[in-house]
């Protein structure tokens, strides 16, 4: 029997996603289809798949990405989906632990992938909203631009704070990669 869930997670919050995708497998519920905000599951032994999330470097249409997808699947990995470059894999329990991050470094460069977005889409809208001011100040002040205005602004905001998180957790990784060395 297949169950759809919807669940919001923003993009910083993957290991929760991870996470969550990880404890609903253990209650045999296992992942077989994502789509935004969207998981698909079905019933299958509790704990019998691991699921493990990743964001690409390139586009899943690209050969370099397809060819990795590729790989894994040769490694008895299932791919379940992608959502944008965010690609979903799970594979069974009773084989060795399914780790997509060998070592510290490529962690680190997975979450260097991932500032990457937050980074560029809060500019453009700290951008956006300088422009909008401007507008405001030019033209009259109107309500409805001030309601624009703090929309961009609150968006950018949040995409500083999921800035901050992923930048947070690759400080930590590198201070763990200090300490090995």
């Amino acid at each position: 029997m297949r169950r759809r869930m919807y669940k919001v997670f923003a993009m910083w919050n993957f290991d929760k996603e991870e996470q969550w995708l990880n404890e609903m497998a253990a209650q045999g519920l296992s992942l077989v289809n994502v789509a935004p905000f969207r998981y698909d599951f079905e019933e299958t032994d509790m704990g019998a798949y691991q699921v493990r999330l990743e964001m690409l470097a390139d586009l899943p249409s690209n050969p370099k990405s397809q060819n990795y997808i590729r790989f894994l699947e040769e490694t008895g990995v299932e791919h379940i989906g992608t959502i944008f470059r965010w690609v979903y894999f799970r594979k069974g329990t009773e084989e060795a632990p399914f780790d997509l991050f060998s070592d510290i470094e490529s962690r680190i460069a997975h979450l260097n992938r991932m500032l990457v977005i937050p980074l560029v889409l809060g500019i453009s809208n700290v951008t956006s909203a300088f422009s909008w001011i401007e507008r405001y100040h030019r033209y009259g002040y109107r309500i409805s631009e001030l309601w624009v205005i703090i929309a961009i602004l609150t968006t950018a905001l949040m995409l500083l704070y999921g800035f901050i998180r992923i930048w947070h957790k690759k400080r930590q990784l590198q201070k763990e990669r200090v300490l090995h060395e």
